[in-house]
């Protein structure tokens, strides 16, 4: 019998030499908490012991740390994990190495589980990376039917909801095992926890931030742009969802200034304008970035913009033009 993914994960996770860390990105949203909190009760039944689930940097969004409660979810910050070292392993979930959304953590990241676009051979002994996939919940999911271990009702419930939100109710960036997942899932899973989940997506906190950056947008044909004064990367992503559901704008760039630089979040439902192309734009020589069709992130160091230049002008003129030149001649 061939071997199934998972297999050939715990055979390579077998010879590490001290603890296995389990590091989704640094600010994990539920796509990236489900996937982890999957992976490790997988982990752990295939009889590997000192595992844990690691970030770097705190969760800001209410039903993210929601999640955490109602999971029961042992992800600790990187500042915590005392023990972390050169001589651990790390399996990266819904990022990979190089992304500008993970830190590069004392570890060796061996193994790489993500649905974001490839970027190329990092050295993993295992990978299964598969851009073409809504949601790496998905893919987590699909391990447990394709082994025959039937997933706890607390794990089938995170599993549903980071579908659900990562593929924005299955109307964004679907695949065929997005939608089989999901249904295979729903069955298992406690309904009542994804409504609880589904109505404490906002705090009054960011119901505020929303307030002063709907303020800002400014739309140029199907194009629309929105600053935000300062925010976490999630409600950088959400806020240029709810702008690209405006009639007539397709294309959304997001950004927020912080002290070490510019993030940026893109959104498309435009079939001229993808994502990620966009972000690769805007970033452009002095930044990193990359994503999917419909969604996509990037960030600017500080350092990396002229003193005098402003950063308002600067991504309007890039994304303009990028977008002129995908628009079809009348």
């Amino acid at each position: 019998m061939d071997q199934t993914k998972l297999d050939k994960l715990a055979a390579v996770l077998q010879e590490a030499p001290d603890e296995i860390f389990i590091q989704p990105h640094n600010v994990p949203d539920p796509d990236a908490i489900s996937s982890s909190l999957a992976l490790y009760y997988l982990l752990t039944q295939r009889g590997l012991q000192k595992v844990s689930i690691v970030y770097d940097q705190e969760i800001e969004k209410i039903n993210s740390l929601r999640m955490l409660e109602l999971f029961q979810v042992p992800m600790i910050r990187a500042a915590d994990a005392y023990t972390l070292g050169t001589e651990d392993w790390a399996v990266l979930v819904d990022a990979q190495k190089g992304n500008a959304n993970i830190t590069d953590l004392p570890t060796q990241e061996v193994a790489a589980i993500d649905h974001h676009e490839y970027r190329g051979s990092q050295g993993y002994r295992f990978e299964d990376i598969r851009p073409e996939v809504g949601s790496c919940s998905a893919i987590m999911a699909e391990y447990f039917f394709e082994n025959n271990i039937s997933p706890p009702r607390t794990i089938a419930t995170a599993l549903l909801y980071g579908i659900f939100m990562d593929t924005d109710n299955l109307t964004r960036g679907t695949s065929p095992l997005d939608i089989d997942m999901f249904y295979r899932l729903y069955g298992l899973a406690d309904i009542s926890d994804i409504v609880e989940l589904k109505g404490n997506e906002i705090s009054v906190e960011d119901l505020n931030l929303y307030a002063e950056a709907f303020k800002t947008v400014e739309i140029y044909d199907e194009l629309g742009f929105l600053r935000l004064a300062s925010a976490n990367d999630s409600l950088l992503g959400a806020a240029g969802d709810i702008v690209v559901s405006v009639s007539g704008v397709n294309v959304v760039v997001a950004y927020a200034s912080r002290a070490a630089g510019i993030k940026l979040s893109v959104r498309s439902t435009s079939p001229l304008v993808k994502a990620s192309d966009m972000v690769r734009c805007l970033v452009q020589g002095i930044g990193v970035g990359g994503g999917h069709d419909r969604m996509a992130g990037g960030f600017i160091p500080r350092n990396s913009l002229a003193g005098n230049r402003s950063v308002d002008t600067f991504l309007k003129h890039r994304a303009i033009a990028f977008y002129e030149h995908r628009r079809p001649a009348d």
